[in-house]
């Protein structure tokens, strides 16, 4: 549902946020080698939305969408796509972005021979997530659900990428279940392995992460100006997007801001740490910080815009 990140989510669904431009789904699409035949995306939320999308932006593999009308949790989804599943496959949040290499992974989960595999990723605060004890050859001994500081076995957190054996579908139930509470501690003594990555891994469920995800991938020197915007007067700092036909002349843009297609900022307006998405019209001497500015908003002349989502979308009922 993307609860976190309303209002935008009333306009369309978490997987389709923009991130640089790029639904998150998308990201994950299209980090997945070429060796993995089909992507099966369960959905319960605006499935129509996501349809239209896969039409209009057709990926260059087969992606089949299933209905899931109840949540299921992350078991109880793969159970219920049993019958498209013939082999070794993979699951994957669609949620986050990460520098995690899959084909990577993929050959990491065989050359251990493991039963199951998931990816690893260090956080300097373990006590919101659950954290897994590792041993010197990569496979799990024990989990540990959100441990008190003191009491954390290790800072490795489960970044939401599991490389799974077949026969793993005979350890999950029908209705929800999760995969990490119910069935991983069940399956310890069949081989499961973590691996860990370096990089960037970004859990894309609040604004300030999904601002967080478009300035890593922006680094810190990016300046992406499209010929077609019109810029003239204003004060540009790195790292910062200019989209086509974006329009900023005359106002202060950056540092780290990403200005979609077609959107529009008024004179003597500064946008800074913030996004916004295509079509939205930003009035004269306004102040955009660490927001995100919906596709097709208007803010008013002199609005100041702190720390929010703006968006026009409205909670549709049923």
């Amino acid at each position: 549902m993307g609860t976190r990140l309303r209002p935008l989510t009333y306009r369309i669904p978490k997987p389709l946020v923009p991130v640089m431009g790029k639904p998150l789904m998308m990201h994950v699409i299209d980090s997945i080698p070429k060796e993995v035949d089909e992507v099966i995306i369960p959905v319960s939320y605006k499935k129509q939305v996501m349809e239209e999308y896969l039409a209009k932006n057709p990926p260059k593999r087969k992606v089949t969408l299933v209905d899931e009308p109840e949540p299921l949790g992350t078991g109880g989804a793969i159970k219920n796509v049993e019958n498209r599943i013939d082999g070794q496959f993979l699951v994957i949040n669609g949620d986050s972005v990460s520098s995690l290499d899959i084909a990577k992974f993929i050959a990491f989960h065989r050359h251990k021979k493991a039963f199951a595999t998931i990816s690893l990723w260090p956080v300097e605060d373990p006590t919101p997530y659950g954290v897994v004890d590792l041993s010197e050859d990569g496979r799990i001994r024990r989990f540990q659900e959100k441990p008190k500081r003191e009491e954390a076995f290790s800072n490795l957190i489960n970044a939401g990428v599991y490389a799974l054996e077949h026969d793993i579908l005979d350890f999950i139930g029908k209705g929800f279940v999760s995969m990490e509470r119910e069935v991983f501690p069940r399956i310890l003594d069949r081989g499961m392995y973590g691996m860990c990555f370096d990089g960037h891994w970004i859990d894309c469920g609040r604004r300030e992460d999904l601002l967080r995800a478009h300035w890593t991938l922006m680094g810190e020197q990016l300046q992406k100006i499209d010929k077609s915007s019109v810029h003239e007067g204003a004060e540009i700092r790195r790292p910062v997007v200019l989209e086509g036909n974006s329009v900023v002349a005359g106002a202060s843009i950056g540092p780290y801001a990403y200005i979609s297609a077609s959107a529009v900022v008024g004179l003597r307006s500064r946008i800074e740490r913030s996004v916004v998405l295509e079509n939205a019209r930003i009035g004269t001497r306004c102040t955009i910080v660490n927001s995100i500015i919906d596709a097709g908003v208007t803010v008013p002349d002199g609005a100041h815009v702190e720390s929010k989502i703006i968006s026009n979308a409205k909670h549709e009922q049923g």
